[in-house]
């Protein structure tokens, strides 16, 4: 999606800065001070975030345009509420939020709507509940409900649920002073977890910084699997050039995951 579209919302993506952890600390504190060209400078070098996690979105029809304005306010909102204090990566706290700006807007404009008669059954179902609580000062069951409404719990069960909101994966549980639980932290999807996609994204960041020939090195190498041997054939040069490359290209990856 976005690798073969150059121009999105008029921003040249290709030309998008890479700031090193030295520069985007150094406009971190020009922005605490008020600076407003640090703070552009800052939201600049950090829009390959929001490509980032645009390509996960890619299969839901969207224009490509309305979810990277999306993002970019994700990362606005991410950037005004980021403590520099805590010792956490910037990427890794601004990608949940931006993931989280994208889900509201998707959620929001979700084609898929709730039939008014759904509505109103689960409403009339919540106004009795909330009568017969009165009345007997205990929860009644689905049965009593169903009961007043003269329809069936299946009936009853479909348009409660209905009319739930959907919430994110990073919404606060519980927290007790210390770390905080989210909702993602109390599911498990072996297909999908996100960790595993955040660690995706470091591993992108950090072959960003690599060359051209040291990201071939490491592709050919732990991506399509070669050998050394292999490797030096088909880049031309020597094995042992292979292995000091490769492990040059790796120290500095460290750096940034």
């Amino acid at each position: 999606m976005v690798n073969n579209k150059v121009e999105i919302c008029g921003v040249n993506t290709s030309k998008l800065p890479i700031l090193t952890n030295e520069e985007m600390l150094e406009l971190m504190n020009k922005m605490k001070n008020g600076d407003k060209e640090a703070r552009e400078k800052f939201i600049k070098g950090n829009l390959r975030l929001v490509l980032s996690v645009i390509q996960r979105f890619n299969n839901r029809g969207e224009s490509v345009d309305d979810l990277f304005q999306v993002g970019c306010i994700g990362l606005i909102k991410a950037i005004d509420n980021f403590d520099v204090n805590q010792n956490v990566r910037f990427s890794t706290y601004a990608v949940p939020m931006i993931i989280g700006e994208i889900r509201r807007y998707l959620r929001d404009n979700n084609s898929i709507r709730v039939s008014r008669s759904l509505r109103d059954m689960a409403y009339k179902a919540l106004q009795i509940k909330d009568r017969l609580v009165n009345e007997n000062s205990k929860e009644p069951t689905l049965s009593e409900i169903a009961k007043e409404l003269n329809v069936s719990e299946e009936e009853i069960v479909f348009a409660l649920d209905a009319i739930q909101d959907p919430i994110s994966l990073f919404e606060q549980v519980y927290h007790d002073g210390g770390d905080a639980i989210y909702v993602m932290d109390q599911i498990s999807d072996e297909n999908n977890q996100d960790d595993t996609w955040l660690d995706n994204i470091s591993l992108k960041e950090a072959m960003s910084k690599l060359s051209e020939r040291d990201k071939n090195i490491v592709r050919l190498r732990f991506f399509e699997g070669k050998t050394q041997m292999e490797v030096a054939e088909e880049i031309g040069i020597s094995q042992a050039q292979v292995s000091r490359l490769e492990k040059s290209a790796l120290n500095q990856m460290r750096k940034y995951i």
